[in-house]
């Protein structure tokens, strides 16, 4: 008995000592918190640091006197810094940036097929190079351009690839590409290269979803022909967006409901809603199927079922994983009998996500659909307690549109004032009836078309009527409205804010709250003075666009290039870019000469401020209408001069030396802004500024991206510049600058800043001079590439 006693007191000992961690809403939070942390870093601390404080967390995590919120916390930090070094560790080393590659691999998702080319994800299984093996796997993103085959889903190929890392133009404003490579896992991006190593090793081995994927996308456009509204049913239907042409993404901006056309946890939901209720009325057909099971717990294996089947033919995407893990948590505690709080399910689903993906919280999806889940439980009104839908339903659509404004601001820079009245009227009608009919459509379609032709165009029909009317709700005046970036205190105080307004009734100064989105909504920039004047050269590539701004007036000199493929440098890079600066007006743009590098971006930028006038030295090569610059002219702005110094000649032929040659010259500086000039025009610029009074110090736009065959030596020595900015592709095959540039500038003591470098360039001329900011400096981050 003594011997029995002394155990039992030490198992209890032990168990007052040790036990499994309790899981409660707010330790979940401070393991999220950790997560968060993670992203604010400038770069990654050594491996075995993170290693040594995730085990030792882990291992307080069963102390019961240390089992706290901190613990959490730091267990959060070092889970998500060993997953952030995983991520780095695998993507393509700086040093094999170009090389050719032999690699096996398959087919990833649907492959989208263009004019000129065809855009690909693909899976790298294996990889050599110089026929000794590399370790490099995971996820490509690639073009095959030409004359590329067919390229069946889930299909394995050999390709000899030219492989380059994910690295990313880093701006004031637009998609950092960077970050989104990181939290999807690409490992690398380029092109297939024309070689007879290309070839098929296996068509889609055992189950492929994506190859039905495909079968249903093709089936719809072929019985759906042209329509436009074609392009958004398969969006729909099996998430191909690769047919929403850009005047449709411009009225899902405008109106703010392009979630719904995305595969949102919103349709996720309705199909887990739609199982549920069918497995509802088939116990209750069958009253002998609850028998042995009662009969609501029949409904969330099918539940699960209908969600789990519109995610795989919706693509199976990180989002959806996320939105059905939420769903397999809250099914999960009904089918066990366990009674869970709103705070507990969504704590146990932000736990199954951090520990499954911790990177996803550099997604914006991750939050809005996180914080619109918690809003939206906590402000509807308990079971039982009467409610007048057309009343109860433009308050939740109101409240979510508030809660989520400070987050759709911090992520992407815009908002939609019609936003809560089309996603009032959208909303119910996409989720209610398009998107059943389509999903039923869709699994008919291939194999029972006669059933599955009429519900798609009935759905066609449907959606075509919504379109009508988000269409001229986008052409309403100012629809859209866009921010200027803010610091972070600022998306802080917001989000306070927010919180504070939806408090509960019988709170004082709920209005208040309103104040604290002032700093988010409407920052503070540094006044310029008169004289004073800013510029940025944006981060575009193999290509120039520069803005320079006075107290009052703005000018974009070159728009940037659209490639072949149509990505439009205009369009990602400049006016997001603009929009953070602030910028809701241009009074100018001056597109040096035609070439697509300097003038590919010109038409966006013009739809976009279409009350700027454009000039150019080559009007005639633009997509949009111009008039001719012209030497000798000049305008003052601010106190400000700009004077055009060199413009096209008769008899000048060449393209390059037809630019509009522009000096910008303030009280405290001037800045030549020079297109594509050559060596053939330096002299007759050299000569006018020669006759000129310039504020020093000078910075030089180095002509043609720092080719050899313009900077000369005669006229640096001319015009005497104290710094040489240049815009050109990160290891571009043009070689700029090239080095006989390079080395005439550092014989001068001519300092060089590129982009290609540095990222976005950003100056400002003042009494206090000021440091040069670099884009890559400025906007830090672990994931960041140098």
């Amino acid at each position: 008995m003594d011997e029995d006693g002394s155990r039992q007191s030490a198992s209890r000992r032990f168990s007052s000592h040790f036990g499994l961690p309790r899981l409660t809403p707010s330790r979940v939070l401070a393991l999220l918190g950790g997560a968060v942390a993670v992203q604010m870093l400038p770069g990654l601390p050594p491996t075995w640091i993170s290693v040594l404080v995730a085990g030792l967390a882990s291992t307080l995590l069963f102390l019961r006197a240390s089992n706290r919120a901190p613990i959490w916390f730091v267990l959060g930090l070092a889970w998500t810094l060993l997953r952030a070094h995983a991520a780095l560790d695998a993507r393509l080393p700086t040093e094999l940036h170009g090389r050719d590659f032999d690699v096996v691999g398959t087919i990833h998702g649907l492959p989208e097929v263009q004019s000129r080319s065809t855009r690909f994800a693909f899976d790298i299984e294996s990889a050599t190079l110089d026929g000794e093996r590399v370790a490099l796997q995971g996820l490509s993103r690639l073009n095959w351009y030409d004359h590329a085959p067919e390229l069946p889903p889930c299909s394995r190929w050999q390709l000899r690839l030219r492989l380059r890392p994910p690295r990313g133009l880093v701006n004031p404003g637009g998609y950092d590409s960077e970050r989104g490579a990181v939290q999807r896992g690409v490992v690398a991006v380029g092109y297939v290269r024309d070689a007879q190593a290309n070839h098929l090793l296996d068509h889609a081995p055992g189950i492929c979803i994506d190859q039905w994927r495909g079968k249903i996308a093709n089936a719809i456009s072929h019985r759906l022909g042209g329509d436009p509204a074609s392009a958004l049913l398969r969006a729909l239907a099996v998430g191909d967006q690769q047919g929403i042409d850009d005047d449709q993404w411009q009225v899902l901006r405008a109106t703010g409901i392009g979630h719904l056309i995305a595969i949102s946890g919103l349709h996720v939901g309705m199909l887990a809603a739609f199982g549920a209720l069918l497995a509802r009325l088939l116990w209750k057909a069958w009253p002998r199927l609850t028998l042995r099971i009662p009969g609501p717990l029949l409904e969330a294996p099918v539940a699960m079922a209908c969600a789990t089947g519109y995610g795989l033919l919706a693509g199976m995407g990180v989002p959806t994983m996320r939105t059905l893990l939420m769903i397999a948590i809250a099914l999960l505690a009904r089918f066990t009998r366990r009674s869970t709080s709103m705070g507990q399910g969504l704590a146990l689903a932000a736990l199954a996500i951090v520990a499954w993906d911790p990177l996803a919280v550099l997604s914006a999806g991750f939050w809005l659909s996180f914080v619109g889940v918690a809003v939206l439980l906590s402000v509807t009104r308990p079971v039982g307690v009467e409610r007048v839908w057309w009343r109860e339903i433009p308050r939740l659509q109101l409240i979510l549109s508030l809660a989520l404004l400070p987050m759709s601001v911090w992520f992407f820079g815009q908002g939609s004032l019609i936003g809560p009245l089309a996603n009032l009227i959208a909303v119910p009608w996409v989720s209610l009836l398009v998107v059943p009919i389509t999903v039923a459509g869709s699994l008919l379609i291939v194999d029972v078309p006669t059933l599955g032709g009429p519900l798609l165009e009935l759905a066609d029909v449907l959606l075509k009527a919504l379109w009508q009317l988000m269409q001229w709700m986008a052409a309403l005046p100012s629809a859209q409205i866009y921010f200027a970036a803010a610091p972070i205190w600022a998306f802080v105080l917001a989000l306070l804010g927010v919180g504070w307004m939806l408090m509960p009734r019988g709170v004082p100064l709920r209005l208040f709250g309103l104040a604290l989105l002032v700093p988010m909504l409407i920052p503070r920039a540094s006044p310029l003075a008169t004289g004073e004047f800013e510029v940025w050269m944006f981060d575009v590539g193999q290509g120039l666009s520069m803005f320079v701004r006075t107290r009052e007036h703005t000018l974009l000199y070159d728009a940037g290039p659209r490639y072949p493929s149509g990505f439009d440098i205009g369009d990602a890079v400049v006016i997001p870019s603009l929009h953070a600066l602030g910028s809701d007006h241009l009074d100018r743009m001056l597109i040096s000469h035609g070439d697509s590098d300097h003038a590919g971006g010109a038409k966006a930028v013009h739809l976009a401020f279409p009350e700027a006038s454009i000039e150019s030295g080559e009007p005639e090569r633009l997509a949009v209408t111009a008039s001719a610059c012209r030497s000798g002219e000049s305008w003052v702005w601010d106190e400000v001069s700009f004077r055009i110094v060199s413009a096209p000649a008769a008899g000048v032929s060449k393209s390059n030396d037809r630019s509009c040659v522009v000096l910008v010259s303030g009280a405290s500086g001037s800045l030549l802004l020079t297109g594509d000039a050559t060596s053939h025009v330096e002299p007759e610029i050299a000569e006018v500024m020669g006759k000129m009074r310039i504020s020093r110090p000078l910075v030089l736009s180095v002509p043609h991206h720092g080719s050899k065959t313009a900077t000369s030596a005669q006229f640096l020595d001319a015009i005497d510049p104290q710094l040489a900015l240049v815009s050109a592709g990160y290891r571009n095959h043009f070689g700029h600058p090239h080095g006989d540039v390079k080395a005439r500038l550092a014989e001068r003591g001519i300092a060089l800043l590129n982009t290609a470098d540095a990222g976005y360039l950003y100056l400002r001329f003042g009494p206090a001079g000021g440091v040069p900011e670099l884009g890559r400096e400025a906007r830090l981050a672990w994931w960041r590439m140098h």
